[in-house]
């Protein structure tokens, strides 16, 4: 389910262009397809944690993965921008509650040893759809058009939802969310420091991403087939990064976390001068490589420092992920309509490379 999710989040990211011309807007406004459902998840997530706290977690996630098929199909027949709006508002209150209650279940199924191991198998499905989805928008916009693609992503999560269904057992709620432990989880300074650093990092990271696209159509004169290949390397890249995360987040999560920053940054701020096509290549791979590794090293990171609240803690990372995703995206909007897709990626890299500054200390909640 998490490939289905970040598929439907991100797949316009490849589109934006086509998408703002079928919608009458412009890329930058366009680009409110992608900060809507990041700010409908930063609210979804802490306040539907709340609100299903005593519930079997199954018919939970079968609802929220019910939204995100609608979801989709609604976008396909959007005549709008306002109900596009509103469609990817819908997904965003799937992917909120999916990511709070859902991105713990796999830990859950397994036994503790393999924990480490579960949460990189669900951080992977992020990796891979990070692998289809602007690729995948990309083809599909040059062989039909861009609401064919999301007619594609809402018959995978038809079918996601079909197979959590038939497979996804009975599971109980965890400790329920109560206002305690929220504010536990919000007293401890290590977990404030870890969420303001994903945070940033997202922030830095979507406000250059989501403008990918036209950066290299404008700035590195790709075509459509080499801007398709090199999205497909950017996903592959990031599948590596996740694989290479999950072998060392067990060891220093914190480390990982801030390595994969570094790397992010540079890349990112180098392609604002760098033109050369095999160059723009490798720094687009760097970028993918390093920013497959943050949603593993961030869930980690929370998960270790919260305890006995590791559901709540899960919620407030969606929230500030989810919340700075959707500014850094609206933030890269307004600097790309009016400055060029440069001055998107050189904020962005400032503000990973701000991440890097935050104090992260190392005391768990309890401890």
């Amino acid at each position: 389910m998490s490939f289905v999710l970040v598929l439907s989040e991100f797949l316009p990211v490849g589109l934006l262009p086509a998408i703002g011309q079928g919608l009458h807007t412009d890329t930058g406004t366009a680009g409110l397809v992608v900060v809507a459902p990041g700010l409908a998840a930063a609210v979804a997530a802490p306040l539907l944690t709340r609100a299903s706290g005593r519930l079997d977690r199954r018919p939970v996630l079968l609802v929220l993965a019910a939204l995100i098929t609608i979801s989709d199909a609604l976008a396909a027949l959007a005549p709008d921008l306002p109900v596009m709006l509103a469609a990817r508002l819908l997904l965003g209150v799937g992917v909120g509650g999916f990511w709070a209650m859902g991105a713990g279940v796999g830990v859950r199924l397994v036994p503790p040893a393999s924990a480490n191991r579960a949460t990189a198998l669900t951080t992977a499905g992020i990796s891979a759809g990070t692998v289809v989805s602007l690729p995948l928008g990309s083809l599909i916009g040059l062989v039909a058009n861009w609401r064919a693609a999301f007619v594609v992503s809402a018959a995978a999560a038809l079918v996601s939802l079909l197979l959590l269904n038939f497979a996804l057992p009975a599971l109980g709620p965890t400790t329920p969310s109560r206002y305690e432990t929220l504010t536990a989880v919000l007293r401890n300074r290590p977990i404030r420091r870890s969420l303001l650093v994903v945070a940033l990092v997202f922030f830095g990271h979507f406000a250059a991403y989501t403008y990918i696209t036209p950066h290299l159509q404008r700035q590195a004169h790709f075509g459509p087939s080499a801007v398709t290949a090199t999205l497909l390397g950017y996903g592959l890249a990031g599948l590596a990064g996740n694989f290479l995360a999950g072998q060392a987040v067990g060891r220093s999560s914190r480390g990982v976390l801030l390595v994969a920053a570094a790397i992010l940054a540079v890349a990112v701020l180098l392609l604002t001068r760098v033109h050369d096509g095999p160059l723009v290549v490798i720094l687009v791979l760097a970028w993918g490589g390093a920013f497959g590794a943050v949603p593993l090293a961030g869930q980690a990171r929370v998960m270790e420092l919260a305890g006995a609240g590791p559901e709540t803690a899960l919620a407030l990372l969606v929230t500030a992920s989810q919340t700075f995703l959707a500014a850094g995206s609206f933030t890269g909007g307004l600097l790309t309509g009016h400055a060029g897709t440069r001055a998107a990626f050189a904020t962005g890299a400032v503000v990973v490379l701000l991440s890097m500054a935050v104090p992260v200390g190392r005391r768990r909640i309890g401890a």
